[in-house]
């Protein structure tokens, strides 16, 4: 009662505001007018705009404009290769002020345990991480995780804070064909929010996947696709990651008239890309020099993600809100000068005041030791399948190459840019073992490996020397996981991710400097794709058309059956 009172004085200009942020205008969503005044916060919350105020502290902000902090609405932290700590440095500064994660990479290592993780590190961030309980762990049955969560492992970790509802449900085959087990995990949810993922469904099968209560879905790569999903009641959710980059092909369909149904993410963003080029702060640039109104950018990025998310105490600057507020020099630009995030001013000293917890999934490399022969094709046609990487997606092509028998192995032909990639599972399960063809790479020479490797997070390697193949391979289990670059049985580059094999302990500017040289590395090796350690990990997601590999081997998506 007593904040409540604290907060009418402070909005009736009674008491001083704890913050007043004086000299800038508001951008005000609804409207889109620019509003001049200023605002008064009380704590965590906006109380005053419009209006002149005294605080107890004062920003100035002259000749800035205050937009909404940005909210992103579907990303995995763990694939920006640092701790939800070091995202939380990285990427709040640019005015995410609110992420809502799906913690199913390190789920798919370590279980119920890496969830809680995430949790309890969403206790301590400065900016508002929202967890989503994972609901497909392992992604399908084709594949070797290193745990299983079912219903009722899902049951414990509701209920918590930062919960929003159920994550990604990746499994559209299981929701389509009823599986028992997928029903389970639905009728849990019934009620709240279920996330989507149902890449180029269409037709009755779209309307069976949304009938059953699932609202969002990121993984729309055309216009036409997301417009039949807005169509059908969904909320599209523009992606712009590493390797998933499809803002250029539905910004044409944001505009005024459907920013209140399209949202932005990321889905998966490294470092390397952060510090390049941006994360949601990129986007709205990019959307605007495309031609989309500004208004409609800024609505995807804020007020249209908080309402598809039920989060009905942000996503505009007014009083009774949560005070989550970016200050930038021009809305065109987008280039955050001061973020507060929930009441409090985003600094130096503010994350170095954040307490922290000790990592988890430690020492979780448990593959057996391999050899060059390992990696041998043993096959007696020489009809192969072939995965096709499509730059710039995960979505792949099922080719249909010749390949030739040569001492009862099908060997990699760099002239024809087949590079032999293998799946080794490394959670001490089996020790499987599943080896195939891929183009795309362009690479000459060497091998690259990574424990990055959705979702199931095995050992994915290609290359087209197996000796360097197999020095990649061994590698990541004396590094705990990470990504490696080899040629002629030299180490080039290497970055070592400790945590569950997928999140590094340093610094994010660290990560960054070892990407860029991991980078550079492969492009040695003739490397012609702009990020190839996550182009390679999406290339072992069974639940992604159409052709991909898991350690139990090749798999027709389309089919959703393995074929060898």
């Amino acid at each position: 009662m007593a904040d409540l009172e604290t907060r009418i004085a402070q909005a009736r200009g009674e008491a001083p505001a704890d913050l007043v942020l004086r000299g800038g205008r508001v951008l005000d969503l609804v409207t889109g007018e620019l509003l001049e005044g200023d605002v008064a916060i009380c704590g965590d919350r906006i109380v005053g705009t419009c209006a002149d105020y005294e605080g107890r502290k004062v920003l100035d902000v002259g000749g800035l404009i205050l937009v909404p902090g940005f909210i992103d609405t579907h990303l995995h932290i763990e694939s920006s290769l640092v701790t939800p700590f070091e995202f939380d440095r990285c990427v709040l500064p640019r005015g995410v002020t609110t992420a809502i994660c799906d913690p199913h990479e390190i789920a798919n290592v370590i279980g119920a345990e890496g969830i809680r993780y995430f949790q309890q590190a969403s206790e301590r961030t400065l900016m508002d991480i929202k967890v989503q309980l994972s609901s497909c762990v392992p992604s399908s049955h084709m594949e070797t995780a290193g745990a299983r969560l079912g219903a009722e492992d899902l049951k414990p970790l509701m209920g918590h804070p930062s919960g929003l509802g159920l994550a990604e449900f990746m499994n559209y085959p299981g929701v389509l064909a009823r599986d028992p087990d997928v029903m389970e995990k639905l009728a849990l949810f019934r009620g709240g929010h279920i996330d989507g993922h149902c890449p180029l469904l269409s037709g009755r099968d779209l309307n069976a996947y949304v009938a059953a209560g699932i609202r969002t879905e990121h993984e729309a790569t055309s216009a036409q696709e997301a417009r039949e999903k807005l169509q059908k009641g969904m909320r599209v959710l523009i992606r712009e990651g590493s390797v998933s980059k499809d803002l250029h092909a539905l910004q044409p369909l944001l505009s005024e008239r459907t920013a209140p149904y399209m949202c932005l993410c990321t889905d998966d963003r490294n470092p390397l890309d952060i510090a390049e080029h941006g994360h949601l702060d990129y986007m709205i640039r990019e959307l605007i020099r495309l031609g989309t109104p500004v208004l409609a950018a800024y609505r995807a990025a804020s007020l249209s993600a908080a309402e598809a998310f039920g989060l009905k105490d942000r996503g505009l600057i007014a009083p009774g809100l949560r005070a989550d507020i970016v200050a930038v020099d021009s809305l065109e630009e987008c280039r955050a000068r001061h973020v507060i995030c929930a009441g409090q001013i985003v600094d130096d000293a503010a994350f170095s005041a954040r307490e922290t917890i000790p990592p988890v999934g430690r020492s979780s490399v448990h593959a057996p030791v391999v050899g060059p022969q390992d990696f041998r094709a043993r096959a007696n046609r020489a009809e192969t399948d072939v995965i096709g990487i499509r730059e710039g997606q995960i979505l792949t092509d099922h080719l249909h190459e010749v390949i030739g028998i040569a001492d009862g192995d099908k060997p990699p032909n760099p002239a024809r840019d087949l590079a032999r990639i293998a799946v080794i599972e490394r959670h001490g399960k089996n020790g499987n073992i599943a080896t195939g063809f891929v183009r795309g790479f362009g690479m000459q020479a060497g091998a690259i490996a990574s424990t990055v490797c959705h979702d199931h997070h095995n050992i994915a390697c290609v290359g087209v020397d197996y000796a360097d193949m197999a020095l990649a391979a061994n590698r990541l289990s004396q590094i705990e996981g990470g990504f490696v670059v080899v040629r002629d049985g030299l180490v080039l580059a290497e970055l070592a991710l400790p945590v569950a094999g997928l999140m590094s302990l340093e610094p994010f500017e660290a990560v960054h400097t070892h990407l860029d040289a991991l980078r550079a590395a492969a492009k040695s090796l003739g490397v012609t794709l702009e990020e190839p350690f996550l182009q390679l990990a999406f290339l072992a997601l069974p639940v992604i058309p159409a052709l991909k590999i898991t350690d139990r081997g090749m798999v027709d998506v389309t089919r959703f059956e393995l074929i060898g």
